[in-house]
């Protein structure tokens, strides 16, 4: 018991730390490949446990889903001038209070957008070429996220401009203009929806996850800009296990 106990407050710290703004993580030791890469992130502290051992972790494979209704949708995200900050291990956007999004009857507080290469989440066994994840937060202990996938196509606007400074090294680069985040949103209302975890060390679970089915197009040369600050920053695929995935329409 004093074990378990242990372990779930070193979980809820480590939850606690992700979101208040992903620099918590910032200071640790871990990566995306090598000595300290994702087969070796719980052994590296005793807040990871969950890496290794949680029966619900994301990434996932999205697939076999069930058919079903899902909880409906509200985004009010507020055009910014984000700051976007490389931490050493992606590129985050920092967004200011004021943004939110309604999952069901239960409103979330957007904190960061934070890109992936490859996308995170596979479809049919198969990664697009990046994911943008939407990180909220209610209070201090729940955590949702929202996922767009990106392919190469037509270009983006306001990818282009996200991209355009994304800084090449530690620090942080402010936009010189406000841009709407809600232009990253694909058209389509079709969603995955299942209950994972972080995907970053302490991979705390019990985390709402929101993946649009449709991707989002940008010009190749837009994704390349990240590719050549992180070629690779994406953790690999995890079981589902015994849990539900669910698709449907908001």
């Amino acid at each position: 018991m004093v074990q378990f106990l242990r372990f779930v407050t070193l979980g809820v710290l480590g939850l606690l730390l992700q979101i208040g703004a992903v620099s918590a993580q910032e200071g640790k030791v871990w990566t995306y490949n090598g000595p300290e890469g994702p087969e070796k992130w719980a052994e590296l502290e005793a807040a990871n446990a969950a890496c290794a051992a949680g029966l619900e972790q994301s990434p996932i494979d999205l697939r076999p889903y069930y058919i079903s209704s899902v909880e409906p949708l509200a985004f009010d995200w507020k055009a910014q001038p984000f700051p976007m900050v490389n931490n050493g291990r992606s590129v985050y956007a920092q967004v200011a209070k004021g943004s939110t999004m309604k999952l069901g009857s239960e409103e979330y507080a957007l904190k960061q957008i934070l890109f992936h290469v490859p996308a995170e989440h596979a479809v049919d066994g198969v990664r697009h070429s990046m994911e943008i994840q939407f990180v909220h937060t209610q209070g201090q202990k729940k955590l949702a996220m929202v996922s767009v996938f990106v392919r190469a196509g037509d270009r983006n606007e306001i990818f282009s401009q996200l991209m355009g400074h994304a800084p090449g090294k530690l620090g942080t680069q402010p936009l010189p203009n406000a841009v709407d985040p809600m232009t990253l949103l694909p058209k389509g209302r079709g969603v995955f929806r299942y209950r994972g975890s972080l995907t970053m060390p302490p991979c705390t679970e019990n985390v709402d996850w929101v993946i649009f089915e449709q991707p989002i197009e940008a010009a190749q040369s837009d994704i390349d800009v990240f590719k050549l600050i992180f070629p690779m920053n994406a953790r690999p695929l995890q079981p589902i296990n015994r849990r539900f995935l669910l698709k449907g329409v908001y």
